[in-house]
């Protein structure tokens, strides 16, 4: 009785779970996808505003550090750049210590641009928290932070 009462327990977790993981993956589809349509008249991607904020943030970084930090290849991270600064949204220079590195800078465009995508996102993240309570948005942060501090191995 006992075991068939945790099997049951332990489904209804699983099931539970991954739900769980199926609404975390729509919510980031569907946010991708609003992102992408409202970014689109501005020409430009979710991925190049990542990058661009990133370099926004601090300015200075190469390439190879923006890849890591928007979690994409090196090799994207180059494509994003290069479309970026074609655009005139950045300004890639060799660094002062190594001159095989490039690091890049926000521009005055690149600044306009930010601000107006900050803009279009805070009124998609005001619908998607809609009738959320600051309460069940703590909780929640609370509990992505376990889910992520488990896959870091923090835990």
């Amino acid at each position: 009785m006992v075991t068939a009462k945790r099997q049951s327990e332990t489904g209804d977790r699983t099931a539970a779970a991954k739900k769980a993981v199926q609404n975390m993956k729509r919510i980031l589809l569907k946010f991708r996808t609003e992102m992408d349509e409202q970014f689109r008249p501005s020409g430009v991607t979710t991925a190049q505003m990542q990058v661009l904020f990133a370099i926004r943030s601090a300015p200075g970084r190469s390439g190879a550090q923006l890849a890591r930090s928007c979690f994409v290849t090196p090799q994207s991270a180059q494509a994003l750049l290069k479309q970026l600064e074609s655009d005139g949204f950045i300004l890639r220079q060799k660094d002062a210590v190594n001159d095989r590195i490039l690091t890049a800078e926000i521009t005055t465009a690149g600044e306009r641009l930010a601000r107006s995508v900050e803009k279009k996102s805070e009124e998609m993240q005001k619908r998607l928290w809609h009738n959320v309570s600051d309460r069940e948005l703590a909780l929640l942060n609370a509990v992505l932070g376990k889910c992520i501090a488990n896959f870091d191995g923090s835990a």
